[in-house]
């Protein structure tokens, strides 16, 4: 049963025995999570002491009940890790039952193995702190890799965001004309194929080279896209070398217009100096990392969508004991 359909008293008794928090930098997408189950964000605060150490306090009780804290572990990275880590174990300490990490962006995804001799393999590091912070679940949207649910020694519920741009691309269907969804790495391919399938559209592939961290040189091109509206889906958007190199490459090839989908917008570096340059007509993003005028040069371009209602429903189902893969039945579920 839907969390819309429980009634007034149901939904009273749930909020009694969960309580919802936020760190200091997601607290707009928490407080939407908790418009959504009808319930009040979590009384707590975090202080910064002038060497810039944490301290976390709680100002109601959570002894019994089942504890969420949402922080996505974006820019200040660092900080918002050590913050989260705070938060698990000030709600353990405070006798909370069950404590869930939620984490809308998964910092240090992206070092996920060792591509080279003698690095670390950082993604798994950041599982074990979550872990050894006795965390009991983590749930977490797009993860670069979706290996990375195994570095968790615990349940790991990893979501996409993929419905939430369904909805909205099919409230603009007839805008877009005649689609091609195209996946701007191999690494996407199944996720485009999906999305092409759904929307209905054609589906191309481009072939890309990673000089370095920052530099991206977009080769070849796969499929037709001549007079087509480009639609593109990649998990995130950091310095934009791969999505400003993939539509300069579909516009060479004929591209009517092209539109960017991201789930996470990193946009580090010279990622905003690359859009404003770059020929793309549409940039689609989710708050999973908060957008604070960030984006003011390409405001015009940029459209947010709320992953706020999609954590709220996994929320209600890990808490009532129910399945989160239900939540993805007939749609597009995450990378495996």
């Amino acid at each position: 049963m839907g969390t819309t359909q429980r009634t007034r008293a149901e939904a009273g008794r749930d909020n009694d025995q969960m309580k919802i928090f936020a760190g200091r930098h997601t607290k707009a997408l928490a407080r939407r999570i908790c418009e959504h189950l009808g319930m009040a964000l979590g009384d707590a605060k975090t202080f910064e002491f002038p060497d810039g150490e944490l301290l976390v306090k709680l100002d109601e009780d959570v002894r019994g009940r089942d504890c969420y804290v949402v922080l996505s572990t974006c820019e200040p990275v660092n900080d918002n890790v050590m913050e989260l880590l705070i938060f698990i174990d000030c709600l353990r300490r405070a006798s909370a039952q069950r404590v869930c990490a939620v984490l809308p962006y998964f910092g240090y995804g992206r070092q996920d193995r060792k591509d080279e001799g003698r690095v670390p393999i950082t993604a798994k590091l950041v599982a074990n702190l979550i872990t050894g912070a006795r965390a009991d679940r983590v749930l977490a949207i797009d993860l670069h890799a979706a290996q990375i649910q195994g570095f968790f020694d615990l349940p790991m519920d990893h979501l996409t965001a993929a419905p939430v741009f369904l909805d909205y691309f099919r409230s603009i269907r007839e805008e877009l004309g005649d689609l091609c969804l195209v996946s701007p790495d191999v690494g996407n391919m199944k996720v485009a194929e999906k999305v092409a399938n759904l929307l209905g559209g054609d589906l191309a592939i481009i072939h890309k080279q990673r000089l370095s961290g920052s530099h991206v040189v977009s080769s070849n091109l796969i499929g037709n896209v001549d007079g087509k509206t480009v639609l593109m889906f990649d998990d995130m958007i950091s310095t934009a070398g791969t999505v400003c190199e993939a539509a300069r490459l579909v516009k060479q090839r004929g591209a009517k217009r092209v539109i960017a989908a991201a789930t996470h917008a990193v946009l580090v570096g010279p990622a905003l100096e690359r859009l404003t340059a770059a020929p793309i007509d549409r940039i689609v993003v989710t708050d999973t990392i908060p957008i604070d005028g960030r984006c003011d040069v390409i405001r015009d371009r940029v459209t947010v969508l709320s992953v706020g209602p999609l954590l709220g429903d996994a929320i209600h189902n890990i808490h009532h004991n129910l399945s989160v893969s239900a939540l993805f039945r007939d749609k597009v579920g995450p990378k495996r």
